[in-house]
């Protein structure tokens, strides 16, 4: 004589096999969450103010101080803590970006003939050398999001490509009140405190030089 199983005896393993078709189904079909990239940008070259002889700049060394050197962006959360967004992040190093975006905008200005990289074969006559010491989302208080840029600049002069005398030694910083604590509202708080720190560093570069060419010898 033949029996046969019990078909309460089947239902758990019938329960078990749509519970797992369930899930399978349920992340094939869940939208996979992107990682969204940002870029510093750049005026277009419409230069307003002439450059004294057709000077060159190179950018001598770029710095960026940790926890700010990394792609992602960073907010900062409390006096003393930081956090890492994992869905943002700039296209390339900050540290690229940054320096490509402020050629631009000092061409842009016009403060110089050309701004040039240590690789070009222009030989410079001012060297800059920029050390970037914040760099980060600030929701510390809620409902009040700010994006933060400080650097200190030094710019000297070169001969034969060698560095020489200061010209320039300043510290810049910036806090812009942004409309939402979200990637794309710090990415656009950056670019704007960029645009002033180096509208107001070409500026003080001018004002420098003029100061020398007027004092007496």
């Amino acid at each position: 004589m033949t029996t046969s199983t019990p078909k309460f005896r089947q239902l758990p393993g019938i329960f078990a096999f749509l519970v797992l078709a369930f899930l399978i189904g349920g992340c094939l079909s869940r939208p996979s969450v992107n990682t969204k990239t940002y870029a510093f940008s750049a005026p277009m070259a419409t230069a307003t103010n002439s450059a004294p002889g057709g000077r060159v700049l190179s950018i001598r060394t770029f710095q960026i101080a940790p926890p700010f050197d990394g792609r992602s962006l960073v907010y900062r959360t409390g006096d003393f803590s930081y956090e890492r967004d994992p869905y943002a992040q700039f296209l390339s190093s900050p540290a690229q970006e940054l320096a490509a975006a402020i050629s631009g905008i000092l061409s842009a200005d016009g403060c110089f003939g050309a701004v040039v990289g240590m690789g070009s074969a222009a030989t410079p006559d001012v060297l800059v050398e920029i050390d970037i010491s914040q760099l980060y989302g600030d929701i510390r208080k809620p409902g009040s999001p700010c994006a933060v840029l400080a650097m200190h600049v030094i710019f000297v002069k070169a001969r034969n490509g060698l560095p020489g005398k200061v010209i320039l030694q300043r510290s810049y910083s910036r806090r812009i009140p942004v409309k939402s604590a979200a990637a794309d509202a710090f990415m656009a708080g950056w670019n704007t405190a960029l645009s002033e720190i180096f509208a107001e560093v070409a500026s003080d570069f001018r004002n420098q030089e003029n100061m020398r060419r007027d004092s007496p010898t």
